[in-house]
């Protein structure tokens, strides 16, 4: 699909504000990580392009700030804070899954080790916070600016609460449907709902769109993550920018769990090759043939455009920007149907 407007339109402003709140220099090997991180820089500390991510979440907030009649600069501080957070849990995840390549380069981890990328995964939580406490100096009311931070640490705190159950959920032999939802709506759907929610709440004084506009971004981000999922057994590594893994890692991904929970010949396939202590060709074979036997591929597609549905219902009823409102239908679409 082609890249929706917003991120073009966003790129330059927010990228000017991610390097006004990393631009310390002292020590040099704790931003050379952050900074490389995020894509700005080689593992030799020279300047770098093309290594960062998506810059979704911060696309999302500023949108919300105009669906909202807001003026979205103001809001710059809210998405760099969420952008911070973001790639705060990307480091640790990578520490915690092993995960050696990330956007077709090493981990910080996998260059620095585990105790320096702790460090650099630490580091951007604490600038996120700072990049939120300059939202009254946009002009965002005291109170507002209060809100926005709690709204964030919350997110963030349901964010980590998500990722203790993903790991847990790791060394379950079985896990309900409904157990991977809650999961999901906490990994992923916290932070979309706070990216949606801190937009709003910094371009408008109405807590019903702030809620509204909440829930919105947690429908998108359970669609984000099923398709998610999705690529992380169907995708492909040239556009993914990491190895289909999750089968060899024994992830229990959304296909995973609904084979599973299934029962039959397909599960028993599934729970064989994953008791496997390092799944290799031939049980990878084996649970993409038990995963296509039980529907999975379907059911997950089906799943992720039930809650984008359920996002664009909810949108079509508030009092939004007739422009931002549009470009918010056409990311839900691209959330959905992104193969990267």
């Amino acid at each position: 699909m082609t890249t929706p407007a917003p991120f073009l339109r966003y790129r330059q402003e927010l990228e000017a504000a991610l390097r006004s709140f990393l631009s310390r220099q002292e020590p040099p090997l704790l931003y050379r990580m952050v900074r490389y991180h995020l894509g700005w820089e080689d593992a030799q500390g020279r300047p770098a392009t093309g290594g960062g991510g998506k810059g979704l979440r911060p696309v999302l907030c500023l949108l919300a700030c105009e669906a909202v009649g807001g003026h979205w600069p103001a809001a710059l501080p809210a998405a760099v804070a969420l952008e911070l957070v973001h790639n705060f849990s990307l480091v640790h995840d990578d520490i915690q899954d092993q995960d050696r390549e990330r956007r077709h380069r090493p981990t910080v981890w996998a260059i620095w080790g585990q105790a320096q990328a702790i460090n650099a995964g630490d580091a951007l939580l604490a600038a996120a916070q700072l990049a939120l406490a300059h939202l009254p100096e946009a002009g965002v009311p005291h109170e507002r600016a209060v809100a926005a931070a709690q709204a964030l640490a919350t997110a963030t705190l349901e964010m980590v609460e998500g990722q203790v159950l993903d790991l847990q959920f790791e060394g379950q032999p079985h896990i309900s449907l409904q157990d991977y939802l809650d999961m999901v709506s906490r990994k992923t759907g916290a932070l979309f709902d706070a990216s949606l929610r801190l937009g709003a709440m910094v371009g408008c004084d109405r807590p019903d769109l702030w809620q509204a506009l909440g829930r919105c971004g947690r429908l998108l981000g359970l669609a984000f993550q099923v398709r998610d999922d999705m690529l992380g057994v169907w995708g492909q590594e040239e556009r993914t920018g990491k190895p289909a893994t999750d089968i060899r890692r024994r992830k229990k991904g959304l296909p995973v769990v609904y084979a599973l929970a299934q029962g039959g010949p397909a599960a028993q396939a599934v729970a064989r090759a994953y008791a496997t202590p390092a799944p290799g060709d031939r049980e990878v074979a084996a649970v993409l043939r038990a995963l296509e036997q039980a529907g999975a591929r379907d059911y997950c597609l089906a799943l992720a455009r039930e809650k984008k549905a359920e996002a664009l219902s909810l949108l079509a009823g508030l009092e939004l920007a007739p422009g931002p409102r549009r470009e918010l239908e056409e990311l839900a679409e691209f959330l959905l149907e992104r193969e990267f």
